[in-house]
């Protein structure tokens, strides 16, 4: 398992936003340290920005490591005023913001180590509304029904640590939200999604800010589990191909669905930084063919909303 004694802890700071603040720059670059031990060459190398309408970030990128071909794991807190247009299309109360932050993917050499995703983020409108969203979920080219079913029982115990709500609110939120409706299909095996958890309405503040703090610590501790367990197994050019084929409805689900992407580009955001999410090679084919009974059929039988994963009878419909 990872090394998790310097997981950060939350500081208390002179508000809400600068405690959330100070720890996601810390819990970035802990995630980061993780991700470099694990992989054992690669290194994240960072771009600091800044926002037109006030704040920046750091956005740091790995490539061409032994096991993250290129990832990601972005940290921003920016402000300003969106358009009315923009406010309207996110369903924002007020057309003023703070938002911060960090967003993560990582897009493995193996198409037998998972594509993998997370991000924890506050915001406050200029209203006064302040709330936590985020999310984790495993997007494997491969799918593996142990592993899936370990991620899921791990990221189910820290949710019942929360609320005994959480994880089937958010496992199902996360099911039709990373779902591609032209495909009909998930994007993976799900997870974890949810948003707008308001402060005062849907728990207080630091009870909230804890469970996106447990969010980041269970993402960080399985995937690189999943990474050392993968990373070395023996793959063949058409299971390479096959992911290239799977990273093209990754990209088409982050292109025209992420909520994420669209805040960025509405907000005048930094277009490397939002689009970072994107492999670096794949593959569109016209009508791709899937053998019938073949690992390639298996895995697009799992991509269905609904799969119980806590259970022992959950087979591929």
């Amino acid at each position: 398992m990872s090394n998790l004694t310097s997981f950060p802890t939350a500081t208390p700071a002179a508000t809400l936003r600068a405690s959330v603040e100070a720890w996601l720059r810390e819990f970035q670059d802990w995630l980061c340290q993780q991700l470099e031990t694990t992989d054992g060459t690669g290194r994240f190398q960072e771009d600091a920005w800044q926002h037109h309408g006030g704040g920046g970030g750091r956005s740091r990128v790995l490539t061409h490591g032994t096991i993250i071909e290129k990832g990601g794991v972005n940290f921003s807190a920016v402000q300003g005023t969106m358009s009315e247009q923009a406010a309207r299309v996110l369903l924002m109360p007020n057309p003023e913001y703070f938002a911060t932050g960090v967003s993560v993917v990582q897009h493995p050499r193996s198409p037998l180590v998972p594509i993998s995703h997370m991000n924890v983020r506050y915001f406050e409108a200029g209203n006064g509304e302040a709330w936590f969203g985020g999310g984790l979920d495993l997007t494997p080219i491969y799918v593996d029904e142990a592993q899936g079913r370990w991620f899921h029982e791990q990221i189910a115990e820290v949710c019942a640590q929360h609320n005994p709500t959480y994880y089937a609110r958010f496992k199902q939120w996360a099911d039709d939200y990373f779902y591609l409706p032209h495909r009909q299909e998930t994007r993976g095996i799900g997870g974890l999604f949810f948003d707008r958890l308001t402060v005062g309405k849907d728990g207080e503040a630091e009870a909230l800010f804890a469970f996106i703090r447990a969010v980041g610590e269970v993402f960080g501790r399985t995937y690189t589990e999943l990474m050392r367990q993968n990373a070395n197994l023996p793959y063949s050019e058409q299971q390479k191909q096959w992911q290239l084929v799977r990273r093209g409805r990754y990209a088409e689900f982050n292109l025209a669905f992420d909520r994420g992407t669209r805040f960025g580009l509405e907000t005048g955001g930094r277009t490397e930084s939002i689009l970072m999410s994107l492999p670096p090679q794949v593959e569109w084919h016209y009508n791709f063919p899937i053998e019938p009974n073949s690992p390639e059929a298996a895995t697009q039988a799992w991509l269905r909303k609904g799969v119980d994963w806590l259970t022992e009878t959950s087979r591929p419909a």
